[in-house]
């Protein structure tokens, strides 16, 4: 299961809106991962590795293989007809077309199904499919970066390159795994960012403009919403959107922080100090008025970026 969710990991940013997953057939180690929409899925991909070798094998597999017709076949079929003995899932798909289906299926036929290896870990790297499919919203990632005493920005707005290179390709890895950046249309008319993917491999996400922004800003084309901010994400769930990533500005968000809309938050911290109080913060807008109503999270990771930190925080259910 360890290697089919290195698998999995190493197509995250290219098989949305469909999960990506990781299959492994053993004996043999014949191994597959999700392709593109469209593509075959894990299961058929590890399936025409092993040939006829995949009879009688084992198939362990990160999520519920499918067993409704989609962009490509059931996977069930395929794998009855390659005449496995025994599967192992990591966890059962919630998406209403799947959601024990694919298990029921492969039991009818007289395979052996095990649920549950590594579920934690599966659910961990599945999240934003899992939030997406049984909510109907994206994953919500806040990206912030900033400086050791928690500024963006210079007092007169200048902000470029406050973290290194490789913390500034990190984030558009993260870019690219996302399906829609989100930024305010006050970001858009003070820097005009283009927010494309150039430092990372993958798609440019579908850009989301929170207000009216100019006819000839560098961000267009883009989808210019308003409104409640819950609405905005039903909205982008609709339209297929697994994952958004907020991107600013710092009013943009302390709004989505107030509203408790952010699944995860990433900073990138740099080795730099402004060294006053009138240096631009990283959530603009009232905070917590007395120490007992400070939000409070959990460190996910911390990893070094080059010259700088990135910390990954989740919220702690209260």
């Amino acid at each position: 299961m360890r290697r089919a969710l290195e698998l999995a990991a190493s197509v995250r940013a290219s098989t949305s809106p469909n999960p990506w997953v990781g299959c492994v057939i053993e004996p043999g180690g014949f191994v597959g991962a999700t392709r593109p929409p469209g593509g075959d899925h894990a299961e058929i991909v590890a399936l025409a590795a092993a040939g006829d070798r995949a009879a009688g094998a084992t198939m362990v597999v990160t999520l519920e293989p499918c067993a409704h017709h989609g962009r490509t076949p059931p996977c069930v079929d395929a794998i009855i007809a390659a005449r496995i003995s025994r599967v192992v899932v990591g966890i059962e798909d919630p998406d209403p077309l799947v959601s024990g289906k694919g298990i029921a299926r492969l039991r009818e036929a007289g395979i052996d199904v095990d649920v549950g290896v590594l579920s934690s870990d599966v659910r961990a790297q599945l999240a934003p499919y899992l939030k997406q499919r049984t909510t109907g919203r994206p994953w919500v990632v806040l990206k912030l970066a900033a400086t050791l005493d928690g500024r963006t920005a210079a007092p007169d707005g200048s902000s470029e390159w406050i973290t290194g290179p490789e913390a500034r390709a990190d984030a558009h890895r993260l870019r690219a795994e996302s399906d829609a950046v989100i930024v305010g249309a006050g970001t858009v008319r003070a820097d005009d960012p283009a927010l494309t993917v150039r430092d990372a491999p993958g798609d440019d996400p579908l850009r989301v403009v929170l207000g009216a922004i100019p006819k000839d800003a560098r961000v267009r084309p883009a989808l210019e919403l308003s409104g409640d901010l819950g609405d905005v994400l039903d909205e982008l769930g609709r339209r297929g959107v697994v994952q958004a990533m907020v991107e600013g500005g710092a009013g943009v968000a302390g709004d989505f922080h107030r509203a408790g809309l952010v699944d995860r938050y990433v900073l990138y911290l740099a080795p730099a100090l402004f060294g006053g109080d009138d240096a631009k913060p990283l959530l603009a807008g009232a905070g917590a008025p007395t120490i007992h109503d400070l939000w409070r999270g959990r460190i996910a990771s911390v990893a070094r970026v080059g010259d700088d930190l990135r910390l990954e925080v989740e919220p702690v259910a209260r």
